[in-house]
């Protein structure tokens, strides 16, 4: 039997929501997956619709494992899968780097964000044709499009994080004569975890779109140009074979990154407790 907690230990303690157990969301996620995946093979069947405007489930499954099977695959995924982490890579860093001198100096937070705001309205897609005449085919331009993208939500929630922590454990720092530095990695960086790896699971998932649209301006490898060429000669099942395939980085990658975050802020996520 556990000491018993002390009433100022519960009055100090605050208190959390307990989570739910993730199987049954889970299976209700699966059970959903099938349900649509069965009306819309039911569908297509049933009003006749042609292949070549909209295949059964059961076809795309077919032509997605041909080309597991070819290896045709692989190639382009590899390709794209490069470009999604070393573009989702540099504007981590930057937009970590960036995010945290924006949010301990104020004077350069109004300097310099507006700028930044500035250069986020300009749509990306329009500075994709320019990245690809700078930076040429490779997968430079794919790279440094998909940075561009993911860069403002990994910086935004850096500095919301920075922001938002509690006054009363600054003072608490200053009362105990804690240098900045000391400071900042005992109470800012970890009350700013949970803001970054939210903004860092939004563009996981901004940077395979960001990819595959730099692939769609200009490209010999990658999924993207797997897309464009099956478009070409009116694959339309093969297409959806790509897009299988890219609904599985995307998921794999947040999945990833999700685990990740759960470790790094499981101090944010524990439940209060108390033992009888």
């Amino acid at each position: 039997m556990s000491a018993p907690v002390s009433t100022e230990s519960r009055a100090n303690a605050v208190p959390r929501v307990k989570a739910r157990s993730g199987v049954p969301s889970t299976l209700l996620m699966v059970i959903t997956s099938l349900g649509f995946l069965l009306l819309w093979e039911l569908a297509v069947r049933n009003l006749g619709v042609p292949a070549y405007i909209l295949p059964t489930p059961t076809t795309v499954a077919k032509f997605a494992y041909q080309d597991f099977v070819s290896g045709i695959i692989f190639r382009h995924f590899l390709v794209t899968l490069w470009e999604v982490l070393a573009g989702f890579g540099f504007a981590a860093v930057g937009g970590i780097l960036l995010g945290t001198m924006f949010g301990l100096m104020p004077l350069l937070n109004k300097i310099a964000y507006p700028l930044i705001l500035a250069f986020q309205t300009v749509p990306k897609i329009a500075l994709a044709p320019l990245f690809l005449i700078w930076f040429g085919f490779g997968p430079q331009s794919k790279i440094i499009t998909v940075a561009t993208i993911v860069f403002f939500p990994v910086l935004v929630n850096v500095i919301t994080g920075l922001n938002t922590v509690d006054a009363r454990r600054l003072l608490l720092m200053r009362a105990l004569r804690a240098g900045p530095i000391k400071t900042y990695f005992k109470v800012r960086f970890p009350s700013m975890l949970p803001y970054m790896f939210a903004g860092l699971e939004v563009a996981i998932v901004f940077s395979v779109t960001g990819a595959i649209v730099a692939e769609f301006i200009g490209a010999s490898a990658g999924l993207g140009a797997l897309i464009i060429q099956r478009q070409a000669s009116s694959d339309v099942a093969g297409v959806f074979s790509v897009l299988v395939y890219l609904t599985v980085m995307g998921l794999v990658l947040h999945a990833i990154l999700k685990v990740i975050a759960r470790r790094c802020t499981a101090w944010a996520q524990t439940d209060f407790v108390v033992s009888s």
